[in-house]
């Protein structure tokens, strides 16, 4: 999730948990630690794959935050005797812990378990969902204007929380809209991701792809009994194959489950992570190798600039959110809108 919501779920932790006995400190406290794993996008890996798919690692991994916990616990007795090392051992354990378990309901894939297994991604709410975060920042506020106002943090916690279980629900129900459409198609064995559109959970992105092409569905709870609309866009298995090999795509490969689109540009081969952001407006773009025809050689992967969506993206997001617009092409938000076919 965003920061602003990271630090809002820490700081209402910690208030919680130690604001009768440390007063306004308990959230700075608890932002502070609620922040503390995004802390690793300082580090430089030394390429920008690496960099991407190191982002939410170690630093969000179970098994280290779990120890460092119990560290930072005896830390802050030591500073502040008059929360026990237990209370101590509540608040630096639930608010780091919760940071990495909310990240892995996001897209991008969040390391729980490193060293071991694939990034989780649940994929059930979008990196900014204001109800999501504005319960917590409400009970945040009633804090500072009279500690130490555990109702409202408590609130805050129980909104936030139940809204998290709404998200996984409802991809639910989307998922089994979608499925009769994909396998009328031919793509009911396709790899399948559905995901909220930016900032919501009423309406959904579909995504299916196969080696040859990539299938997107937009549809949310306001539709009605609106027939689906599904928008194709093609996908190149050969150039795929001819960058497989290279560590940085089978990383790509591992860290995005697939979810790639790889392009010619020039001279430079890319592959795209088609699960952020929307078609034509991607924002994470690798360069892998470089090369004419079959002569490819491999490069220190850059990440080329992120692409332009329309100034009237929201407008036009809200339209069909609400059902004011009955269909929505996800490549006309871009600029240029990349080939497709909506039918």
């Amino acid at each position: 999730m965003d920061s602003v919501t990271q630090v809002a779920l820490g700081a209402s932790i910690a208030g919680a948990v130690a604001g009768p006995k440390l007063g306004r400190s308990a959230l700075v406290i608890g932002a502070a630690l609620g922040t503390l794993p995004d802390m690793d996008v300082l580090i430089d890996y030394g390429s920008a794959v690496a960099n991407f798919t190191q982002h939410r690692g170690f630093s969000h991994s179970l098994f280290v935050l779990a120890p460092l916990a119990i560290i930072l616990a005896w830390v802050l007795w030591r500073w502040k005797p008059q929360l026990s090392l237990g209370r101590w051992l509540t608040l630096t354990g639930l608010v780091l812990l919760t940071h990495p378990l909310l990240d892995s309901f996001t897209t991008y894939g969040t390391q729980i378990f490193w060293p071991f297994g694939p990034p989780v991604a649940i994929s059930s709410i979008f990196i900014i969902d204001p109800a999501y975060t504005l319960p917590l920042l409400a009970g945040c506020l009633f804090f500072l204007i009279r500690p130490p106002a555990r109702t409202a943090l408590t609130m805050g916690l129980v909104l936030s929380t139940l809204y998290l279980g709404w998200t996984v629900a409802a991809k639910q129900i989307i998922t089994e809209r979608v499925t009769p459409a994909l396998a009328a198609v031919g793509l009911e064995h396709s790899n399948l991701l559905v995901q909220p559109m930016p900032f919501n959970t009423i309406l959904w992105r579909a995504t299916a792809i196969s080696d040859t092409e990539q299938v997107e569905i937009v549809t949310g709870f306001l539709d009605g009994d609106r027939p689906l609309n599904l928008e194709y866009f093609p996908r190149d298995p050969e150039l795929a194959q001819s960058v497989a090999e290279l560590p940085e795509t089978r990383r790509l490969e591992w860290f995005t489950n697939g979810f790639l689109s790889y392009q010619r540009q020039d001279q430079e081969v890319t592959a795209t992570d088609i699960r952020l952001g929307l078609p034509g407006a991607h924002p994470f773009t690798f360069i892998l190798a470089e090369g004419k025809g079959e002569h490819l050689a491999p490069v220190t992967s850059t990440r080329t600039p992120r692409p332009s969506v329309k100034p009237e993206m929201l407008s036009l997001l809200w339209s069909r959110l609400t059902g004011e617009a009955p269909l929505l092409c996800l490549a006309s938000l871009s600029i240029p809108a990349p080939e497709q076919t909506c039918s």
